[in-house]
């Protein structure tokens, strides 16, 4: 099992500078994710061979390896413009990923939950064109249902990787999401079993808590999704449980999954809050 940091909330450290920064903070690996230089939210990939060629070089100086790269792109989305370019933007990231030595990718499914049927189709009509391409380059892909996705529960996540029939498909679970994902976060865990790779850590509040006044928005109605991601303890994950079924799950004695540090909420303290979230990782996996 690697443990990993997702260094978005220092995403405006240069890019030659940010393994030396995950090392020093007492990471080995990095989940990457998007940045404006690199693989931007939504947008083809900036980086070209030079970039990718210092990257290594400043990665192998500070021992620092990328465990899995994480572009977002509308492949899933209603309008078909889109979802074209969302695939020439994933053929792009993933040749970026294997030229890093890496061979793990990780995203959302993306789409309109008002338009779910129809994001579906746009779905499967991308892996269609996807699939031969991780498969003909050895890349793994492990995704996750997501807020605001056409796939935000949990276990229809796993169904619908289970539908997709390969090997190299599988099931992130976003502990941040677990009141989105339907709150049963055991359950879920449980059901996605083996295809369970990939785990994201940070803490977030019970949104349907106290009749589900948690939270006020308004105009009342509105279809905002609220959660957060924050140190551990900050919220409400039950934190002994989800460690206690990941050691019956024998999540850390295999050696592709890959439990990432994905704390959002804190820039103001960012360098503490990613050494808290590494130190209190390590005592609950030591207690397994």
């Amino acid at each position: 099992m690697k443990i990993a940091l997702d260094p978005y909330m220092f995403r405006t450290t240069p890019l030659l500078e940010l393994p030396g920064l995950v090392a020093d903070l007492g990471y080995e690996y990095i989940e990457l994710s998007p940045r404006e230089d690199f693989t931007p939210f939504f947008l083809h990939p900036r980086a070209n061979d030079s970039t990718v060629t210092g990257f290594k070089k400043a990665l192998d100086a500070a021992g620092v390896q990328i465990a899995c790269h994480l572009p977002l792109y509308r492949w899933s989305g209603p309008d078909e413009d889109e979802r074209q370019a969302a695939v020439r933007y994933w053929k792009r990231a993933i040749q970026l990923t294997v030229d890093l030595d890496c061979r793990v990718m990780n995203s959302e499914f993306n789409g309109r939950p008002e338009q779910a049927s129809r994001s579906e189709g746009m779905f499967w009509k991308s892996l269609e064109e996807l699939l031969p391409v991780f498969e003909r380059e050895g890349v793994e892909l492990r995704l996750e249902p997501h807020p605001d996705d056409f796939v935000e529960d949990g276990l229809v996540a796993v169904d619908m990787i289970r539908g997709i029939n390969s090997p190299l498909v599988s099931f992130l679970y976003c502990a941040p999401h677990t009141f989105h994902m339907g709150g049963n976060m055991v359950e879920i865990m449980r059901y996605a079993g083996p295809l369970l790779t990939h785990l994201h850590l940070a803490d977030s509040f019970d949104h349907t808590a106290s009749s589900g006044l948690r939270y006020i928005v308004n105009p009342p109605g509105s279809t905002a999704r609220v959660h957060q991601h924050l140190d551990i303890g900050q919220g409400e994950v039950d934190w002994d449980t989800f460690f206690t079924t990941l050691g019956e799950l024998g999540f850390g004695d295999r050696e592709d999954t890959i439990m990432t540090s994905c704390v959002f909420a804190w820039e103001d303290r960012a360098r503490d809050s990613s050494t808290y979230m590494r130190e209190t990782i390590a005592k609950y996996v030591s207690a397994w």
